[in-house]
């Protein structure tokens, strides 16, 4: 199981316009092939920034099917035109700590 962690910057004004274009897109993750869950999450420090975090199977099914699909063209569609500049996007594994 991976994460894809991506940080979001928002249009100043766009918060709430964000936020629904998010909540509407959460079906389009869920259907694609290795998507377990979605969540969204708003950084207190910086307003306009954002953390949209999805849990995948694999790298490749967040870069290569999802990417491709007609689904996530329609979630840039809900949501591109609040994006201040495109979102950084990194992929990451949990790490087991035990002790």
């Amino acid at each position: 199981m991976i994460s894809e962690i991506a940080q979001i910057s928002i249009k100043p004004g766009l918060e709430s316009e964000f936020e629904t274009g998010v909540a509407k897109a959460v079906p389009l993750f869920l259907r694609a092939k290795g998507c377990h869950g979605v969540r969204l999450e708003h950084s207190i420090e910086h307003p306009h920034r954002y953390l949209l975090v999805v849990a995948w199977e694999t790298v490749e099914h967040h870069t290569v099917n999802f990417r491709s699909s007609e689904d996530f063209k329609e979630w840039r569609k809900l949501v591109g035109h609040c994006f201040e500049n495109p979102p950084e996007v990194q992929h990451t594994r949990e790490v087991s700590l035990r002790g």
